[in-house]
């Protein structure tokens, strides 16, 4: 594989320790600012919404942007947010640093996603997309431990300070190893323009393998939003087993990417098929394997593995629908992660305010893999009816086939080739429409 996705990894991997790990800084934040858990929540919130927000906001200022120009910026973005938080003299500007982080992340796992794509042959480019995203993955297993053990032992502004450097190297890294033409491969090293980004938004099965992002690994936040809860008052982990635990659902993330990636390129909708089936059976089963100790651990793993399988398909799906215009498509499926973990934490939120039991919400998280499942099926019929209707119709350059009635009336043609050749004219000729033209 290129050197090129090595650095693209090593931005993945800071972007996703600042995503995950402030859960874990936020007691410390809390005391020193002596805020509310409700208001230190806000650096969770505001980072989600600015990644919502800043994905497509990104790229339309980028449009005309070599994308290798559009990725070192992003990573300047991102290095000095968290340079801010780390400095942050009152909470006010350590949110802002949050938000400022924030706005490169939709934009650089989306315009990273065609340039990781346009770097390798086009039947290993789910692999490709998927090796970006092993920074992100590998985060949750490295990064966030770390970031949250330096954050107990020394200072939470470290664990920031840590991410910061991080973006430096992933920022020398894109200077150095990304090539000047990447994402050439998907339509150009510069970015198409705006009004052909926005017209890619209006093929059906764009929006649907959105759709598909929404309902599907957002299905795994109604189970990891309150799984804290369902460790210790249902399985009866104590509190301090939750973060290795959650080390457990990052390595299910990390194998789930490769495994995702690596069968995507061989055959993508069949692999979103078993990944997200197996995801709703693994959501549904944890509803009653969270009252069990080992087979809550095991059954966590599993859904780490089975939610991220779906993710490099999902993003070469787009990549592959809007090839023309890929990139504001590609972020915005960045941006459709976090509104699927937003709204099924809120689902899920509904559920236990009903009064039902912590592990009820994965049900919420079955019925929306179910759903994305659903929505794949969809997908393919539709799919397979604009193809077939695409072969029914006349080709352009060909003449309707004659009716046999017509076929047996008419008098027999004389063959062209048999035909005399008036003098001084060339014997050559254009195979008829029937004929194969020899390689």
């Amino acid at each position: 594989m290129p050197p090129a996705l090595l650095a693209l990894a090593i931005g993945a991997f800071g972007i996703g320790t600042t995503e995950f790990a402030v859960t874990g800084l936020l007691p410390e934040i809390q005391r020193e600012f002596d805020v509310s858990a409700p208001t230190a929540g806000y650096l969770a919130s505001g980072y989600a919404l600015g990644v919502v927000a800043g994905a497509p906001l990104m790229v339309v200022l980028g449009a005309r942007a070599p994308r290798k120009r559009m990725l070192l910026v992003l990573m300047v973005l991102f290095t000095l947010g968290n340079a801010l938080s780390a400095a942050a003299p009152s909470f006010g500007l350590l949110l802002a640093g949050r938000v400022v982080a924030s706005l490169a992340h939709g934009g650089f796992f989306g315009i990273g996603s065609v340039v990781a794509a346009g770097l390798v042959a086009p039947h290993r480019r789910a692999q490709a997309i998927a090796l970006m995203f092993t920074g992100l993955t590998v985060a949750n297993v490295v990064g966030v431990p770390l970031a949250t053990l330096l954050a107990q032992r020394a200072s939470w502004r470290l664990s920031f300070a840590a991410v910061a450097a991080v973006g430096l190297l992933a920022l020398a890294g894109v200077g150095a190893l990304v090539p000047r033409e990447a994402g050439a491969a998907q339509g150009a090293a510069r970015g198409p323009g705006l009004r052909r980004e926005l017209a890619t938004l209006r093929n059906p099965q764009v929006l649907l393998a959105m759709a598909m992002t929404v309902l599907g690994f957002g299905g795994v936040f109604a189970a990891i939003t309150y799984i804290s809860e369902m460790m210790t008052e249902a399985a009866g982990y104590a509190e301090s087993s939750v973060t290795w635990l959650l080390v457990l659902f990052g390595v299910g993330l990390v194998a789930g990417n490769l495994v995702g990636g690596r069968y995507a390129d061989r055959a993508l909708m069949p692999m979103l098929y078993t990944a997200l089936t197996a995801l709703a059976l693994a959501l549904a089963a944890f509803t009653w394997t969270a009252h069990h100790k080992v087979p809550a651990a095991v059954t966590l793993t599993l859904i780490g593995a089975f939610g991220f399988a779906t993710t490099p398909p999902l993003q070469k799906r787009i990549l592959d629908q809007g090839a023309e215009a890929p990139t504001l498509a590609s972020a915005l499926n960045i941006g459709a992660f976090n509104l699927g973990n937003a709204l099924a934490a809120w689902l899920g939120g509904l559920v236990l305010a009903s009064g039902a039991e912590v592990s009820r919400a994965n049900l919420v998280g079955a019925g929306m893999a179910a759903t994305a499942l659903v929505t794949a099926l969809l997908s393919t019929a539709l799919e397979r009816r604009a193809a077939a209707e695409g072969r029914g119709g006349t080709r352009p350059g060909r003449r309707p086939a004659p009716r046999p009635e017509r076929d047996a009336a008419a008098p027999a043609a004389t063959p062209a080739a048999n035909r005399p050749t008036p003098a001084g004219s060339s014997a050559l000729r254009e195979p008829a429409p029937t004929e194969c033209a020899a390689p």
